[in-house]
Order: C-alpha cells, then sequence, then structure tokens
C-alpha cells in the first residue's frame, strides 16, 4: 500500500503563521496543474506498483483551484497508478469556498474525506491569524458536510496564543463536540522565521507565545475529547472511531508515498527527496525533464532516527524489535539507557514491547525524540 500527496501552492491570502510553501498569486496555476500532471506521469514508477491507499490534495489551499484542474491530476494518477478499491481521497478546504454544490462535485470526482481548515471559531482569533473566513462560514461549511455524502470530515484547531485563554478554547472543542466532528487536528501555534507573525512578535505589534499556555490548553484538549468519546492516536490528532487519517497514518508507519507539486516530499523507503519550491522553477523543470527534486538516500541512522521523530508521537508507540533490529549492541545500550532515565522521570511508559509516551511525555515530545537518536 502507498499513498499520494498533491500540493496546489495557492492560497486567498498568507496567514500570519504560516511557512508552507504557496503564492496568492493565481497567475501560474494552470501552468502548475500542467506541471503536476507531468510529473505524475514522470513519478509513475517510483512506488513501484504498490497498489495506492490514499490520495491527499493539501496546500495552499486546494479548494481554491476548479474543479476541472482537480478533475484532470485525479484522471492522470488514475491512469498511471493502481488504486485500491477502498482508498481515502481527501481534500483540505477553507470554509468559505465550501457551499452544497462544492461538496457534491468534490464527492463525483472521488473524494471521500474532507480536511477544513477551521482554526478557531472566535472571529477575534481568525482576524489575528489573518484568515479569510469567518466563524459563521465554519458553521455552515461542517453543516454543509454533515448533509452531504461526505461523512468522513476533519476540521484543524489551533491553540497556544495570546489573545486565545483557556475558557475560550474550551469553547472552541465543545463547539467541536457539538457539531459531532469526526476528527480534530490540534495544532499548537508556532512562530517560524520569516512569517508575518515572527515580525510581529520581534517588532512588539503582538504578544510572545507562551510555552506554558500551549501546554494548558494541550493538556484541556485531550482530557476533553477523550471524554467525549475521541481517541487521541498521535498528539496532534483526536478521532471518533473508525475516522481517523489513513493518509497521515502512512507518514507515521513509514508508508511509501509519491508528493508531486511545488515543495512536495516523497518517500519510498529507501530514500526521500522534495520537490523545488518556486512555482515557476518547478514548472520550467518539468517542462524541459530536467530534475526538479532533491534526493536523499536513507542511511541506517536516517531511517531509525525519522522512525523514532513519528512514532513516539502515536499511541502504537515505538517498537523495540524494530529499533534493536537496526542497532549494533553498543547503540542498544545507549538507547537502554536514555529509555531507563525517561522512564524514571515518568516521561515513557512500556505495554509488551512497545515504547510510549506518558501523558506528561507527550508535552515534550520533540526533546524525547532528540534524546534517543542516533548520533
Amino acid at each position: 500500500m502507498a499513498g499520494i500527496y498533491v500540493h496546489i501552492p495557492f492560497c486567498l491570502q498568507s496567514c500570519h503563521y504560516c511557512d508552507f510553501h504557496f503564492s496568492t498569486s493565481l497567475k501560474t496555476k494552470k501552468r502548475v496543474v500542467n506541471a503536476i500532471n507531468q510529473e505524475l506521469v514522470i513519478q509513475k514508477n517510483y512506488l513501484q506498483e504498490d497498489v495506492i491507499q490514499t490520495i491527499y490534495f493539501g496546500g495552499g489551499t486546494p479548494s481554491l483551484i476548479d474543479l476541472d484542474s482537480i478533475c484532470s491530476i485525479l484522471k492522470t494518477i488514475r491512469s498511471n497508478f493502481k488504486l485500491s478499491q477502498s482508498f481515502e481521497c481527501t481534500i483540505e478546504a477553507n470554509p468559505d469556498d465550501i457551499n452544497r454544490q462544492t461538496v457534491k462535485d468534490w464527492y463525483s470526482l472521488g473524494f471521500n474525506r474532507v480536511s477544513l481548515g477551521v482554526q478557531s471559531f472566535r472571529n477575534t482569533d481568525l482576524n489575528y491569524m489573518n484568515r479569510s473566513h469567518t466563524n459563521n462560514q465554519s458553521l455552515k461549511a461542517i453543516r454543509y458536510l454533515r448533509e452531504s455524502s461526505i461523512c468522513n470530515f476533519s476540521i484543524d484547531l489551533i491553540y497556544g496564543y495570546p489573545i486565545l485563554d483557556n475558557t475560550s478554547w474550551e469553547n472552541n472543542l465543545q463547539t467541536a463536540i457539538k457539531l459531532d466532528v469526526p476528527h480534530i487536528s490540534s495544532y499548537c501555534m508556532t512562530v517560524e522565521k520569516q512569517t508575518p507573525l515572527y515580525f510581529y512578535i520581534k517588532n512588539k505589534k503582538y504578544q510572545a507565545l507562551n510555552s506554558k499556555t500551549g501546554q494548558e490548553q494541550f493538556l484541556i484538549a485531550r482530557h476533553l475529547l477523550i471524554k467525549n468519546g475521541y481517541q487521541h492516536y498521535e498528539i496532534s490528532n483526536f478521532s471518533k472511531n473508525g475516522y481517523e487519517s489513513k493518509h497521515n497514518q502512512n507518514y507515521w508507519n513509514k508508508t511509501n508515498y509519491l508528493g508531486v507539486g511545488p515543495s512536495a516530499h516523497s518517500f519510498n523507503g529507501h530514500s526521500r527527496q522534495w520537490n523545488i519550491k518556486n512555482n515557476v522553477s518547478y514548472c520550467k523543470k518539468v517542462e524541459s525533464g530536467d530534475t526538479f527534486y532533491t534526493r536523499e538516500l536513507l542511511t541506517r541512522k536516517n531511517t531509525l532516527n525519522e522512525y523514532i521523530l513519528t512514532r513516539i508521537r502515536t499511541s502504537k508507540g515505538i517498537s523495540k524489535k524494530y529499533v534493536y533490529a537496526l542497532m549494533n549492541s553498543s547503540e542498544r545500550d545507549c538507547f537502554d539507557g536514555a529509555i531507563l532515565s525517561l522512564s524514571t522521570q515518568k516521561l515513557v511508559k512500556f505495554d509488551d514491547e512497545k515504547i510510549l509516551l506518558t501523558e506528561t511525555g507527550m508535552l515534550f515530545a520533540d526533546s524525547i525524540s532528540e534524546n534517543l537518536f542516533l548520533i
């Protein structure tokens, strides 16, 4: 099994916190779509005839491009790859791009899952982030999805920024629960360099983020969502039973995936690669037949460290059997020593041969991963 990620690098406007690759100019839209179709043909053997279990249109904002463009990409995928009979097909969307007809059109094209960029149910927060939609548009979009044939959908919510107090965060979560949203991705805001948020904080226009607030609000989300029937299957992801994101699990379970479009990443088990970020440069390279990506062969240490980084964040945890098989005896001794120290600090726990984060450990997942890496 494998997955395909399609990066659509266009947005209506720039969110203050975002450092993903995107453009607010749609001038190159048609050219980029054509290049993506060309790349799919060029890379048709990248996954070595693996059956495609998931397709994910991300961005950027895929809901910004027209149906004919989306249809052409899906048609190219179907013509060049083997699809599972029960594949998951997701499109990311902004609430202001959705109406009843839009959802019907997506379903007719084969989409059976939508990831909705709600971020907050408070207009003050949306203005702070420079989002293009309103709370009312989010509520309408969720209603349109609930009334449609696409019953599998997710919403993104962001926490950990100064104007969001704990009560307001809990209200955001309660709104999602009352709307019976089947999947919630909950992210702590971070300050990435060169983003508007970075410069606003640097120039004292915005207050700096507080890590303690982020930790408190993470625990509020975890406790409230679990209490209301959600499974906490990855640090940032909660789902009702059966609504886990299959595509995201590809990344965490070391399943092969092909990423197409500017800045998209790919992985095939022994190497990883990432495409050129610039839209025009990407198109020129694809059109001329030149190499449009950078490839890195994965060493044993790369493979092990990436496994630790992703799996420690999941409810499945790290398999000691798997990591031991990739380690020599001295490396196993160092790993065991690190695990013992983390266990003593009550940051990790054990379930048979699996190593799992404790609730406290979830607050420090990245630093715990670094402690376990092979150097």
